[in-house]
């Protein structure tokens, strides 16, 4: 054993190179700098304190960190997780009013969904058979009010909301791969200009997990377990199989969404919601920038997850920091984070003609909030939205079936 571990650390120590340490750590500073303002965001809709929200930023974390560190070395590919980004947007309105402990409980349901379809090898059957532009409307409709929000946050600080919309538009041209990172640097340095920066109280502290027993979810299994699934697996594993085998990794998808399953299920009672394959971060690591050599990209993976490790354990003192930030600055970093998403989903939504109703249906049932027998809006626009897409789909063919055949004489 002790052979194979110096044999894999000095392929590992060979293989290195700065360049793939680099992309690494430059995936890590896109996930923190914008995504993980969505969590802080749910965690204050749901009325977690700090703790909890420590807990919950060490899991996702550090869940992240060794689970792309265990696949990168395991496949020798630049495998990224982390955590799901439009899961947490859609727990910023489902943990309002929900125990904390049902949640996990719905955590842990989603993560056993997660772990079957990975196992039993239905991944890419199920993302076939559910409408693609159905699941795209409902991550419209969950993301719809964070685009908003960002820009309502120009009323509150136009300074700093300004400096992170301004300056998101601007590196999207110049250097798309700061536009969130760096804007959210400047608007920090104008919130403190301005004194409306708190950093008294940030220490640098470990974390202290904080284990909370699931509870039966109940109604959440249909109202959060199910969209939280299908949300995760449509905007987040699919994308990310689909960044590695665009960088030409020949990868079976059953088995990494599988282990993303299990360290889910693992860590759901310390508050990871998901975890998930990483999209826009597994390009990172998996382009030409990371080495010219796709051979030896696989450090950008094991770089990626150390760093996440790395700053998972001090959860407490990053939840510190996002408490210290003025509330429009989290609110437009927020909303620049998942621009890209909505962008994408709005796309994948309104693409194909002949599923725009059921698509606009899906997106206004999930962006309006409804509440009926108790479940949520992403519920019922999955539903509305599958519904009227099979009638109208049955209701063409009904129509192209009774037409008098055309006769030639």
């Amino acid at each position: 054993m002790a052979e194979v571990l110096g044999g894999r650390a000095r392929r590992v120590w060979r293989d290195a190179s700065l360049s793939a340490v680099v992309a690494g750590a430059v995936a890590v500073v896109v996930s923190f700098a914008g995504p993980l303002t969505v969590v802080v965001q749910a965690a204050h809709a749901g009325g977690l304190d700090e703790a909890l929200l420590s807990s919950w930023i060490w899991a996702i974390a550090v869940g992240s960190g060794v689970t792309g560190l265990v696949l990168s070395l395991r496949y020798r590919v630049p495998v990224v997780a982390a955590w799901s980004t439009p899961g947490a947007a859609l727990l910023v309105t489902q943990l309002d009013g929900m125990p904390y402990a049902t949640a996990v409980g719905a955590y842990l349901a989603a993560a056993a969904l997660t772990v079957l379809v990975g196992v039993t090898g239905w991944f890419e059957a199920l993302m076939q058979r559910i409408p693609a532009a159905v699941v795209s409307a409902v991550l419209t409709g969950i993301l719809l009010r964070f685009g908003l929000e960002a820009l309502r946050a120009l009323e509150d600080a136009p300074a700093v909301a300004g400096v992170m919309l301004g300056g998101y538009v601007v590196l999207q041209r110049v250097a798309p791969r700061y536009a969130i990172a760096a804007p959210l640097a400047a608007a920090v340095a104008v919130a403190a200009g301005t004194g409306t920066l708190s950093v008294g109280g940030v220490r640098l502290s470990l974390a202290e997990p904080v284990f909370t027993a699931p509870a039966w979810p109940g109604q959440a299994l249909v109202s959060l377990t199910l969209p939280l699934f299908l949300v995760t697996m449509s905007a987040q594993n699919a994308p990310g199989v689909g960044a590695l085998r665009e960088a030409g990794y020949a990868v079976r998808p059953g088995p990494l969404v599988r282990d993303t399953g299990v360290a889910s299920a693992v860590l759901a009672p310390f508050g990871a919601h998901a975890l998930n394959l990483g999209a826009i971060t597994a390009a990172i690591c998996a382009g030409p920038d990371a080495h010219e050599d796709r051979d030896r990209r696989y450090v950008a993976g094991l770089s990626c997850g150390a760093l996440y490790i790395a700053v998972g354990l001090f959860g407490t003192t990053v939840a510190g920091l996002f408490a210290a930030l003025p509330p429009a600055l989290i609110a437009a970093a927020a909303g620049v984070a998942l621009l890209g998403a909505l962008g994408g989903s709005l796309a994948g939504a309104f693409t194909e003609a002949r599923d725009r109703t059921a698509a606009l249906v899906a997106f206004l049932t999930t962006a309006s909030g409804v509440t009926l027998l108790g479940l949520g809006a992403a519920f019922w626009g999955l539903v509305f939205g599958m519904v009227c897409r099979a009638v109208l789909r049955e209701t063409k063919q009904k129509a192209n079936s009774t037409k008098e055949p055309v006769r030639h004489e």
